[in-house]
């Protein structure tokens, strides 16, 4: 069937198994759903608001398999676990979130920040222990509800109550009710904003950090209203977009610190679905195009910005902080539901694949605050004003940077739970292609499940399987275009669909479905090369997805955690260091290097070679890269540390050398803890 002007139709008869009645799906290229109704089987948007594109799943919907489990349980077993054991800030004597008053040394933004991760993981991995940690606190918030309905640490500051801390911690709560339907929770809630819309105006959401996030509390107003359909939320909401830093300025953001940014230029989009204003959703845009076209001439889905982006400082040696990347991906995720463009799936998979795993151990069990494209030496030196903080914000420590030590949990647990998503015409949609097992109800309550095989992104092949309660059900399957993919192949029980060259956009796959019935998908991935014009004419070499790095050999000195940690870090005295070190990373051989490739064809200059899939199932390290790159390259003696000890800023392209050509291995950025991605060429 046609849905609108752009859609194409092929038919295709297709049989699970031979003798087996057979079964008609048709097969459609769309740019997005359609939002004009809302799903039968997931909680939408109530009206007035605007219904979404896509509706996320509840927890536990999706078990991820492959290499994306292995991370999370990488985290389970590492920093993210195991955090109550160091963490302060989760100390569970003179903690403010366990006072009803909400007094005590110990209680801001990390609790909930770490929770909100650690809990989703509890629940995804079914794991008991975590379930159990996860319900202490709970319980200690929702039974520790004052009289006028606040809660959490009672933060001061200037006179009015700080409402931030209390933004993450909703969010776990929301979380905690998809799994467990704990009737506590709504009335909760529901008189927590009340006392909010009570604040005067003067008073509310004047502190920087509420008047920047103020959007995380409208998603939380807008969960609420959509399963209670309490009209004085939508009050609340409008009451919050109004008191909330103006993210709507053509040419400026309120501020240029990078996690704000990455977390909050979303609000003018989310208050969209109440104002149904284009200008708003637009602003959403602007905002993350204003920000890379300042600060974002560099690969890996962020930009160079360190703590706050500053003019000037735009070099790909510019770093991100690892809160940065969790809010930049979990941002993209709620606006892939609120626009239907999948252009935010494109930038939640750069930043997953490309930067994200680059900012840890390949344990888990320690993290940096800062990662940049370009980055030669993580150690624990101060290497300020090259970059915007002053102490040891380089290097790989459990105890220290203690908002991305907490927040960093989310990163992965949220980009599973947002895998698939529920489609407005009581179908499923794949966002982001993973191995793992999907269970969810599709047409009128039908339970089915989609056992999904790949390994992408590191193969083109995404195989997957479905098991149809009562045997047969008629259902759309939406299937996402990557925008790097020309040529994406269908076939459905072995015989191919003839699929046209779309740019990005969904395959639908609409018809009925048996038990039994296999969807194979090719994802044919081909080499390019970005110039990055604004930063010297550098260049980044991708591969379908990834992005790839010089390989510099790594070279891991241990250190003492407590004394190269930086100055707001708070650990519990019981904290074994022994355990939890911390860990500098030198390079082993030269960097310095500019890519030497054809002038006329620079694509034909690269070798593309493949290795046996890690059996640890954790490809993110440069040794168990599946694939690697080859290509020539000649050493830019000129190109060095500079004054901080930094990379120094690239050279112009192209850079006149004399040295003699050397051939280079190139692997995975998001594996590389040290890295080139943006290269000079050379002559």
């Amino acid at each position: 069937m046609a849905r609108n002007k752009w859609a194409w139709t092929l038919l295709l008869t297709c049989s699970a198994l031979q003798g087996v009645a057979q079964n008609r799906v048709d097969a459609e290229a769309v740019p997005s759903t359609i939002n004009n109704r809302n799903n039968v089987n997931y909680t939408g948007n109530r009206a007035p608001l605007s219904k979404n594109y896509f509706t996320r799943l509840p927890i536990g919907s999706f078990v991820p398999g492959s290499w994306l489990r292995k991370q999370i349980e990488l985290q389970r077993d590492g920093l993210t676990g195991h955090l109550g054991e160091i963490s302060v800030w989760l100390s569970k004597t003179d903690n403010a979130w366990l006072n009803k008053e909400g007094k005590g040394k110990w209680g801001w933004e990390e609790l909930p920040y770490w929770l909100k991760g650690y809990g989703d993981i509890a629940y995804m991995l079914n794991d008991k222990t975590m379930i159990a940690e996860t319900k202490f606190w709970i319980d200690h918030v929702l039974n520790n509800q004052r009289d006028n309905g606040d809660f959490g640490p009672s933060v001061e500051r200037n006179g009015h109550r700080d409402l931030w801390t209390n933004m993450p911690m909703l969010w776990c709560l929301q979380s905690y009710y998809e799994y467990s339907k704990d009737p506590r929770v709504i009335p909760f809630m529901t008189n927590y904003f009340r006392y909010q819309l009570s604040v005067p105006d003067e008073k509310f959401l004047k502190d920087y950090w509420e008047n920047s996030r103020g959007g995380d509390n409208l998603i939380s107003v807008y969960w609420l209203y959509n399963i209670t359909g309490d009209a004085f939320l939508l009050d609340l909401a409008t009451k919050i977009d109004r008191h909330t830093a103006d993210w709507r300025q053509a040419d400026n953001l309120p501020n240029w610190h990078n996690v704000n940014i990455a977390q909050c230029f979303r609000e003018p989009a989310t208050y969209y679905l109440q104002s149904k204003l284009e200008t708003d959703k637009q602003a959403s845009y602007n905002n993350f195009a204003l920000v890379r076209r300042m600060y974002g001439q560099v690969p890996g889905g962020m930009w160079g910005g360190d703590e706050n982006s500053r003019k000037g400082y735009n070099d790909p040696r510019q770093a991100v902080e690892t809160c940065g990347m969790v809010e930049q991906m979990t941002s993209d995720q709620f606006l892939l539901q609120y626009t239907g463009d999948p252009m935010w799936a494109d930038n939640c998979e750069d930043v997953a694949f490309n930067t994200f795993p680059a900012a840890f151990m390949e344990d888990y069990r320690s993290l940096r605050y800062l990662t940049a494209p370009n980055m030669v030496q993580s150690d624990s030196a101060n290497h300020a004003p090259g970059i915007d903080n002053s102490g040891p914000f380089l290097m790989m420590n459990p105890f220290s940077s203690r908002c991305c030590q907490h927040n960093h949990a989310a990163g992965w647990v949220y980009y599973a739970e947002n895998a698939w998503m529920a489609t407005p015409d009581n179908g499923l949609a794949v966002q982001l292609y993973t191995a793992g097992t999907l269970k969810a109800k599709v047409a009128n309550g039908i339970p089915v499940e989609i056992e999904t095989k790949t390994n992408y992104p590191f193969e083109e092949t995404v195989e997957m399987r479905l098991i149809v309660s009562g045997g047969q059900a008629e259902f759309p399957i939406y299937l996402r275009q990557p925008n790097w993919c020309e040529n994406m192949l269908v076939s459905v029980n072995g015989r191919e669909l003839k699929m046209p060259r779309t740019k990005s956009g969904y395959i639908i796959l609409d018809g009925s479905w048996k038990n039994g019935d296999k969807v194979k998908i090719q994802l044919p991935m081909s080499l390019k090369m970005r110039e990055w014009k604004e930063n010297k004419n550098s260049v980044s070499v991708n591969y379908g997805p990834l992005t790839f790095s010089l390989k510099i050999g790594e070279r891991y000195e241990k250190q003492q955690s407590s004394k190269t940690s930086v100055w707001d870090a708070r650990w519990q005295p019981t904290a074994d260091e022994n355990k939890w070190p911390s860990f500098e990373i030198f390079p082993t051989n030269a960097w310095n290097y500019g890519l030497y490739v054809d002038k006329y064809d620079a694509l034909k200059s690269f070798r593309i070679q493949r290795k046996a899939w890690p059996k640890d199932n954790n490809p993110f390290t440069n040794n168990n890269a599946p694939i690697e790159l080859k290509v020539n390259g000649k050493a830019i003696p000129s190109w060095q540390l500079d004054e901080y000890k930094l990379c120094a800023v690239l050279p112009q392209s192209p850079v006149s050398t004399n040295e003699p050509v050397t051939e280079l291995t190139l692997v995975p950025m998001g594996g590389a803890r040290l890295r080139i991605s943006a290269f000079p060429v050379v002559n």
